[in-house]
């Protein structure tokens, strides 16, 4: 599979990777920003399918790579098998499991992932706008923060069921806690206070595991804090890549 890429800017070589249900399109303004100082590469996950190889075939030689919720699981992964090109990377309110379990408490329960994936099978538009509005709570910018993921939805490239139910798929069996301490790589670990997708805990658990990590807490946000925060989200990037 070769993904769709959009590039802009000039400067050292920076892969943003999307979450869930999301396209490129969500990335407009951080992207924007990071192009003053950066050769950005948005990835559109269309599939939700792609591997880590597939992205190192396409994308240059050596590049830090920020990833958002799965976008940020697939980026660890990425760091881990190809660590020659990955020189650094960018967590965005990311996780190692996505799902709870008797010995990982910061997720979403099993019975409540069943549901939500229920509810994408039966009615795909309607369960992204809930999960639009749950990426949206908590933070002080909550109107703000939705109506830019849906104008995001609508102004990229729409998944469809098949590529929906491939993405929970993934969020349901991914676990990276066993890879975490291989990945060598600096590390900036951002992570909203008030995130409702996946507890800030998470974040926190990232930036002790993984060798090389800063964490960045970010007050009064939620899941999707760069929508609203791009400048000073850009500037942490930019101070962490020098």
């Amino acid at each position: 599979m070769t993904p769709h890429i959009q590039v802009q800017g000039s400067g050292p070589d920076l892969v943003l990777l999307h979450g869930w249900s999301m396209n490129v399109a969500v990335w407009r303004g951080l992207a924007t920003a990071l192009a003053r100082d950066f050769r950005v590469h948005a990835v559109d996950l269309d599939s939700f399918a792609i591997t880590p190889a597939e992205l190192a075939a396409a994308l240059p030689a050596r590049v830090t790579v920020c990833g958002w919720s799965l976008g940020g699981q697939l980026a660890l992964a990425w760091a881990q098998q190809f660590p020659a090109q990955v020189d650094r990377l960018v967590l965005l309110a990311t996780t190692p499991r996505f799902v709870a379990a008797d010995d990982w408490l910061h997720g979403m329960t099993s019975p409540e992932f069943e549901e939500f994936a229920s509810e994408v099978a039966d009615d795909p538009p309607r369960a992204r706008m809930r999960f639009l509005a749950l990426q949206a709570t908590g933070d002080a910018a909550a109107r703000l923060v939705l109506r830019d993921l849906r104008e995001a939805i609508a102004a990229g490239r729409t998944a469809d069921a098949a590529a929906l139910a491939s993405g929970l798929a993934r969020l349901r069996d991914t676990d990276l806690r066993p890879t975490l301490a291989a990945i060598a790589q600096p590390a900036l670990v951002m992570h909203g206070v008030n995130d409702g997708v996946i507890p800030h805990a998470a974040g926190e658990y990232l930036a002790r595991v993984l060798p090389q990590a800063a964490f960045e807490s970010v007050a009064g946000a939620g899941h999707a804090f760069f929508i609203t925060r791009e400048a000073a989200v850009a500037r942490s990037i930019r101070t962490f890549h020098e």
